[in-house]
């Protein structure tokens, strides 16, 4: 049996709907000496700002049980750099770009939309997870009057593709999940790392430099299958999902909860090949269960 693979993102065409999550992959050069990039539907490149940065000092990954925690402080080499080095790298495989954008400031947001509106990416990744540096340093993404204005400025600013990734840090993912949409983003992604701490009891000091950090890995999993089951029972815009996911079975659980395509992000740290794994899995229950196409297993729970 010949099954459909491909997934529309609401305007993003994916031949496949594994992709991978941005932080995890870097620009995809690392991972190229492991597996065929072109068996990736898409990769969400590493979080981009303005200016380069060096990113946090000190120690800023520490390992958990089941997962692990990140403070790394969006080291990348700036929008422009990422224009000039990685597209032209990336350009040789057969799959989408999806910029993941960062900001101090919603001008900031605005600045790099408008210049990626001019590039070769396929898309781009709203991450209103960043701290707000004229609101306190609170995230975009906790205050719904502070999301509805940066997902609208940013909405004006490009033509592109615009997905919106989503903190699970908020009181109501569902109200914030609403208001991505009324602005016109056309796909949602999430879930984003829970906030995470770990102790060093011999020293009594945080293992992390910065204190605490972002949890991803299977830790997040049952929270990411809800949150993400939550919000497709609230929109009508499609989600990629992630959080957690280690298996074939993984992502087929992340979409019979309602994402439409899934990203691997720490799983790629276990294994470099967990993408062709994790495809190979979901066509193979397509066989078992007698599904023509993978957007048949959308939200289809009994």
């Amino acid at each position: 049996m010949k099954h459909n693979l491909k997934v529309d993102l609401n305007g993003l065409e994916l031949k496949n709907p594994i992709t991978v999550a941005s932080g995890t992959y870097g620009f995809g050069r690392e991972y190229a000496e492991y597996m065929d990039l072109n068996i990736l539907s898409a990769i969400s490149v590493k979080g981009l700002t303005l200016e380069p940065r060096k990113g946090n000092e000190g120690k800023r990954i520490a390992e958990t049980p089941m997962g692990m925690i990140n403070s790394v402080g969006l080291q990348n080499p700036g929008v422009y750099e990422f224009i000039r080095q990685e597209i032209p790298f990336l350009r040789q495989y057969d799959l989408k770009i999806i910029a993941n954008i960062n900001g101090n400031t919603i001008d900031e947001y605005c600045e790099i939309a408008r210049i990626l509106d001019q590039a070769d990416v396929d898309s781009i990744e709203l991450n209103i997870s960043c701290p707000n540096v004229k609101n306190g340093g609170l995230a975009f993404g906790t205050n719904p009057k502070v999301v509805k204005e940066v997902v609208s400025k940013v909405r004006k600013a490009t033509s592109k593709h615009l997905i919106v990734k989503l903190s699970p840090n908020v009181t109501d993912i569902k109200e914030i999940a609403r208001i991505v949409e009324e602005q016109g983003a056309n796909c949602i992604s999430m879930i984003n790392t829970v906030t995470g701490m770990a102790i060093d009891i011999h020293s009594r000091r945080p293992v992390l430099k910065r204190g605490s950090g972002g949890l991803s890995g299977p830790a997040i999993k049952p929270i990411a299958i809800k949150l993400i089951h939550d919000v497709y029972q609230t929109v009508k815009i499609p989600i990629l999902g992630m959080g957690g996911i280690m298996s074939g079975g993984d992502a087929v659980e992340f979409m019979l909860a309602g994402a439409s395509a899934i990203a691997i992000g720490t799983g790629n740290f276990v294994n470099p090949t967990l993408p062709k794994m994790a495809l190979e899995g979901v066509t193979q229950y397509l066989e078992d269960y007698a599904y023509e196409s993978t957007q048949h297993l959308v939200g289809d729970l009994r």
